[in-house]
């Protein structure tokens, strides 16, 4: 039997052919993921009969493509709707409206088998390796949970033999012992324990990844690791990875392209040298001017962003960024940015920008603001 992704259901690791994005001309790469006005509504409740009384606007009207064989990244500040557009996309979490296009087909409209059998196309490697993993359960279990979920008469799958032999498999490719199936989760490091999440997401032959900051919860030495192992894993089996992270640096040295989000907006989405050599948002000039310098001698100047952010319950009117847009108040505040929401408009190289004046971002302007900045506001920034 085939898998979705070109394999045989019970064939090894090793049996895959190697396959990357970046062997792939640029004009048969093709887009394995559309994900059109996505909407995750979060209810809140209250009163006394505790009847729905308002939203949470998690994940707002967010559209964009991801490439197969590429490996887009998702970043913004915690709370901006990264992770819960990861899983609704998934479908684990109920979309409130839009569609997610895959095979041809919408995954967020997929009932009973169909659902079941897009399942194996779609996996998630998890942000914390301590709690994704069930602490009563061996690994064999752990990884062989899925499979046994997705067992049939063709794959052989809920034989445990076949079963154990698929899990030793995956595990001597995430570079652990196959011996290492019989034993805990206690028993392992946190860098071993998402390693062992890593191969529970590759035992089904997924084509699709979605990674929850998969590196954010380890030492750095081990995330260095983890990176390469996952560069290494998409080159073998042909994946392509949703990488959602919060650390710059990494999604810098990981990604192809990358998408900015803020208070469940898509705002920017460009490759990563365009995105980190030219940033077009005024959130995204200023995500980027927090990013540290390597050389301790060498001082730069934040961009320093005033106010908090704003309730996903209550979100701003016209653009969601323009109550602490320093942009704004370079310009004027124009009445535009508070009454008129910015649409996604597309500049060279594919490079996108919901920004009314997106074209006004230029280096002069952002020195310019910059050294506008008090003292106590640079200090604080420096502090923090």
């Amino acid at each position: 039997m085939k898998t979705a992704n070109g394999g045989s259901a019970g064939a090894t690791p090793a049996a895959t052919v190697p396959s990357g994005a970046a062997a792939m001309p640029a004009d048969e790469r093709q887009i394995l993921l559309d994900a059109q006005n996505v909407k995750k509504y979060f209810p809140i409740m209250g009163g006394l009969l505790r009847h729905q009384i308002g939203n949470v606007y998690a994940v707002d009207d967010v559209s964009l493509q991801i490439v197969r064989g590429e490996k887009f990244g998702l970043v913004g500040e915690s709370g901006c709707g990264k992770t819960t557009f990861g899983r609704t996309i998934l479908r684990l979490e109920r979309a409130t409206g839009g569609s997610v296009h895959m095979a041809g087909k919408d995954v967020l409209a997929l009932k009973g088998a169909e659902l079941t059998r897009m399942r194996r196309r779609m996996q998630i490697i998890f942000q914390d390796p301590y709690g994704s993993l069930n602490p009563r359960m061996p690994i064999s279990d752990i990884i062989g949970e899925g499979l046994l979920a997705q067992s049939d008469g063709e794959n052989g799958w809920g034989k445990r033999d076949i079963r154990d032999k698929r899990v030793g498999d995956y595990l001597e490719a995430v570079g652990l012992r196959r011996e290492y199936s019989r034993r805990y989760p206690h028993e392992f490091s946190g860098g071993q324990r998402q390693r062992i999440g890593i191969a529970r997401a590759l035992s089904l032959d997924p084509e699709f990844v979605v990674c929850d900051e998969p590196v954010s919860a380890l030492d750095v030495s081990i995330q260095s690791q983890i990176l390469n192992l996952l560069s290494e894993l998409q080159a073998q089996f042909n994946l392509t990875y949703l990488f959602i992270a919060h650390n710059l640096s990494v999604v810098q040295y990981f990604c192809e392209r990358i998408g900015v989000m803020y208070l469940g907006k898509l705002v920017e989405v460009a490759e990563t040298d365009v995105l980190y050599g030219n940033p077009m948002h005024p959130y995204s000039v200023a995500l980027l001017s927090a990013i540290p310098l390597p050389d301790p001698r060498t001082r730069k100047k934040r961009l320093v962003l005033k106010g908090d952010v704003p309730s996903p319950a209550n979100p701003p009117t016209g653009c969601r960024f323009h109550t602490r847009c320093w942009l704004r108040t370079q310009l004027g505040n124009p009445e535009e940015c508070s009454t008129v929401e910015p649409k996604l408009r597309e500049f060279a190289g594919g490079h996108r920008v919901a920004c009314h004046f997106a074209e006004q971002v230029t280096p002069d302007v952002i020195k310019s603001s910059t050294a506008a900045q008090s003292a106590v506001e640079t200090a604080t920034a420096d502090e923090n």
